[in-house]
């Protein structure tokens, strides 16, 4: 492994760089994106039992928030009936549709920073590809012309099709992962998100039985 770093050369370390990251930023959004973390399937109909005769005490309402990511927006509704019973169905409702912003901003963490990754990835790849090209070129004397036997120098210029070679082919070992792992997260948040908006809507009616 390290004979093939040493021939892609010098460019080939961004690349590096940029592999690192993102094995990091897919094991961070796998362990963050648990359905138990955001959005467990049971939580709405327990909040929904446990606040049904009135709202829960403040203790309820934390433990709830810390539940989970959905949990955070359904305490939101249940802190703001707390802080004002006669609070109307708008501004519930707008309080709730805030806690969601938070919690999309949350669940799109790092996503950003995965798709320049798979952006990037090939681009620093072609950057290898033309910097082995200039080796090759830079191998022939003159810049570009012959020597007595008619060849450039064999060292140089096997140097410069390695790291043509090597970043070129890095550059899209990198990248596709990246590209499939960010559509996959993607994906996965869109559903979240949806299966929020849904929880959020029907919590809300409930809460309006509570509030009259």
């Amino acid at each position: 492994m390290f004979s093939i770093i040493q021939a892609a050369g010098w460019p080939i370390w961004p690349l590096i760089a940029c592999s690192i990251l993102a094995l990091a930023l897919v094991i961070e959004r796998f362990a963050s994106l648990k359905t138990s973390k955001v959005a467990p399937p049971q939580l709405l109909d327990e909040a929904i039992t446990v606040s049904r005769a009135s709202v829960p005490t403040p203790d309820v309402v934390t433990q709830l928030e810390q539940n989970s990511v959905l949990g955070e927006v359904l305490a939101t509704g249940l802190r703001t009936l707390n802080t004002n019973p006669r609070v109307s169905e708008d501004d519930l409702r707008s309080a709730m549709e805030g806690a969601g912003r938070k919690a999309a901003h949350k669940l799109e963490r790092y996503l950003a920073a995965l798709a320049t990754i798979a952006s990037a990835a090939p681009l620093l790849g072609l950057l290898g590809t033309v910097i082995g090209m200039i080796e090759i070129f830079g191998s022939q004397p003159g810049g570009g012309g012959v020597n007595a036997s008619g060849a450039g120098n064999p060292a140089q210029l096997a140097q410069g099709i390695s790291i043509a070679l090597y970043n070129t082919a890095f550059g899209l070992i990198v990248a596709i992962p990246a590209l499939i792992f960010w559509r996959y997260f993607r994906a996965r948040v869109d559903g979240y998100l949806l299966t929020m908006e849904l929880a959020a809507e029907r919590f809300v009616r409930h809460l309006n039985t509570l509030r009259k």
